[in-house]
């Protein structure tokens, strides 16, 4: 019986949440250079998928990621360990 209270309290404050209007930020939403930047610039889709679109998996794909994961890694420790006291 505990359950299903706490599933519909859960919703009811989600709902309450979900109604409340976003508070007006006023100038502390940005800094001026961003309110200032001009908009990114909008690239169609097309290019972007078919690059990706050749893309395979292979048998040389598990060995290279694994590679790579490990390079990541080795550099992470490296990070931590200028970074550490």
């Amino acid at each position: 019986m505990r359950a299903p209270a706490l599933f519909w309290a859960f919703f009811l404050a989600l709902g309450c949440a979900a109604c409340t209007p976003f508070p007006d930020l006023g100038d502390r939403g940005a800094e001026a250079s961003a309110r200032a930047a001009p908009f990114p610039v909008l690239v169609p889709l097309e290019p972007v998928l078919e690059a990706s679109a050749d893309i395979r998996i292979t048998e040389d794909t598990s060995p290279a990621l694994n590679a790579r994961a490990a390079a990541l890694r080795a550099r992470a420790a490296l990070l931590r360990r200028q970074v550490g006291p």
